[in-house]
């Protein structure tokens, strides 16, 4: 397509004004109705407010999308081929999408071993028993489904096409972008107050700190993988497990399943209750156990680096990172 690169489709604050609409589209419909607002007595994860905001959030994602189509087709001129790539949707190279996915199994080494060998969910899914009780709850189908692909399409999907076509640098398309990620769960801090009304209100604030702080680390990642692959699935994939697998420990001591009284589908982090819960030393395994997930961690973070660029290297992508390369498209 002979479109001068150094020409923005779009300004930057058309796409930043455009983003701040994508997210609010998102978010503010949790509130205008008492179907999916939460109160004292009906939390977020109640299976009635969670099937309406599946609605509510699938609607925002038609919207988001036919916009941002309709953007790339009829005002930046691209063709139905070009505009698809952008939003992640075609074409696919399943090569591509198994390679990100193993970057990101290479990052959670330690919290592998710990989920499978330690806590035994690797017993319950063979058995059927994992998948089954996590996607017939409406709480797991938030958590593993719907939450995942709703999510990375307005926040990938939609959000990384605009800034690409108002030549926003791929850096800071990455560092800034997942930026509306963390902001649109910042209201969870309302709705914790509200179901936890006896919550000191410093803890409650830094709990909504910390999950701004780590959804806008996994928005990083998300977005870089997004833009060296150019495959939304790839980072639907990546967002469900990380979500299974939850936040990984960086502290303490590894614990069997039963030291932690949650739910099969309760998200360490991500939930309404503590993100750790304590246990007594009853049965705690022995320190090599600990040393083990430790040695881990460390050996999984350093393959992770090792393997970051050639592992998201793709003819698919939708960026080039050097500061002397130009994009593949002529976006």
């Amino acid at each position: 397509m002979a479109i001068d690169q150094d020409t923005p489709l779009v300004s930057t604050a058309t796409a930043t004004v455009l983003s701040i609409a994508f997210t609010l589209v998102y978010v503010v419909p949790f509130y205008l109705s008492a179907s999916t607002r939460p109160s004292p007595t009906l939390n977020r994860d109640a299976p009635s407010v969670i099937r309406a905001r599946v609605r509510t959030v699938t609607a925002a994602c038609i919207v988001a999308s036919s916009a941002t189509l309709y953007l790339l087709v009829v005002t930046a001129k691209l063709t139905a081929f070009d505009a698809l790539h952008l939003l992640g949707w075609w074409p696919v190279q399943l090569v591509d999408v198994a390679k990100c996915c193993a970057l990101t199994l290479l990052l959670y080494t330690g919290p592998l071993f710990e989920k499978i060998f330690i806590e035994g969910d690797l017993d319950d899914f063979r058995r059927g028993r994992g998948v089954v009780e996590s996607l017939s709850s409406w709480q797991g189908y938030r958590n593993f489904v719907a939450g995942p692909i709703t999510e990375e399409i307005i926040f990938r999907s939609v959000l990384v096409p605009l800034h690409l076509l108002a030549k926003v640098s791929p850096p800071k398309i990455v560092f800034l972008t997942p930026l509306y990620f963390g902001i649109a769960h910042v209201h969870h801090f309302y709705e914790f107050t509200l179901t936890h009304p006896h919550t000191p209100l410093v803890p409650a604030l830094l709990r909504t700190v910390f999950q701004f702080g780590y959804t806008t680390l996994f928005g990083w990642f998300a977005d870089f993988i997004y833009l060296r692959s150019g495959s939304l699935y790839a980072c639907i994939i990546i967002h469900a497990f990380c979500n299974w697998v939850g936040l990984p420990r960086f502290w303490g001591r590894v614990k069997r399943r039963e030291q932690y009284p949650l739910s099969p589908v309760t998200i360490r982090g991500k939930d309404d209750t503590d993100a750790i819960q304590p246990g007594g030393d009853a049965g705690q395994l022995q320190l090599r156990w600990t040393v083990a997930y430790y040695v881990l961690l460390l050996i999984g973070a350093y393959v992770f680096y090792a393997g970051l660029w050639p592992l998201t290297n793709s003819s698919l992508a939708l960026a080039e990172f050097g500061g002397s390369k130009k994009s593949k498209k002529s976006w």
